[in-house]
């Protein structure tokens, strides 16, 4: 899933790798699948983007966005982009594949769900989800100071888990289920603890925990449950994910239990984040 270290890093490398460049072929929803989702009709993408030259491309939260000459890319959640050269074979499957000049191609795939939007300059000032993107403080900036952070605590969510604070309602745009739970073991909370139950203490460690483990994670490439645009392994170790699920907890050696929890599955050590 794309979250804000894969959207840096992706971005990075689309910025490398097709800023500059103009389109020459589009073909969306080549592949039938039921978790695709496009901006409105995919069959109009090709005369949409069609002669558009890329003028750059950046992360927003936890989306890509490729900016063209007067129309917007917008790739999101279980998205997976791949650059392919001149020579190489393409994909048998594809939701979206977009052909350069150059005879360079862009291609997306889906892993569970995922957007592959493509629309005018305006077309989505309506949307809540990607207004909130536009619009959010980015955890690994300087604007996002504690003072903002605990701005964010209000009746309703003080009442919240710690998964649902910081994953749920846009708070931290793409901010999402994966990055969590090292976010939450480097702050030795429990998923489930009840945002109302911590300290000023515990609130300030999973402050400094957001800022200090995502950036750790864009500094090693993303996480090594994701892949980048080229298809390689992010090198940012999960402390808590399907990886380590058997290895035991990397600070003390302690189990790594794994539950469902609120639409999805959320990992922790029992000796590191008690649920007190």
């Amino acid at each position: 899933m794309i979250e804000i270290p894969e959207a840096i890093v992706v971005a990075r490398q689309l910025e490398e790798a097709i800023q500059g460049k103009t389109i020459s072929h589009v073909i969306a929803g080549a592949s039938p699948h039921k978790f695709a989702f496009y901006y409105e009709d995919p069959a109009a993408y090709d005369k949409l983007l069609k002669g558009k030259k890329v003028k750059r491309c950046y992360p927003q939260a936890g989306r890509i966005e490729v900016e063209l000459e007067d129309a917007f890319l917008s790739f999101f959640d279980g998205v997976n982009l791949r650059i392919l050269g001149k020579e190489d074979k393409l994909p048998v499957k594809h939701q979206l594949l977009i052909e350069f000049t150059d005879e360079t191609k862009l291609f997306a795939t889906i892993a569970m769900y995922g957007g592959l939007h493509a629309f005018p300059f305006g077309a989505m000032e309506d949307n809540m989800y990607f207004n909130a993107s536009r619009t959010a403080i980015s955890p690994l900036s300087d604007e996002f100071s504690y003072e903002y952070f605990t701005s964010l605590f209000d009746e309703v969510s003080l009442k919240m888990s710690a998964k649902a604070f910081l994953a749920t309602k846009q708070r931290i745009p793409g901010l999402g289920n994966g990055v969590l739970q090292d976010i939450l073991l480097n702050a030795k909370i429990h998923p489930k603890r009840k945002m109302n139950t911590l300290t000023e203490t515990e609130r300030r460690d999973m402050f400094d925990s957001i800022k200090s483990t995502l950036s750790e994670m864009v500094k090693h490439g993303g996480r090594d449950t994701e892949k980048d645009l080229y298809g390689n392994v992010g090198g940012y170790m999960t402390k808590l994910s399907k990886n380590r699920l058997q290895a035991g907890c990397c600070i003390c050696g302690g189990e790594i239990k794994k539950e469902a929890y609120m639409g999805g599955s959320i990992y922790y050590c029992i000796n590191c984040q008690p649920l007190t």
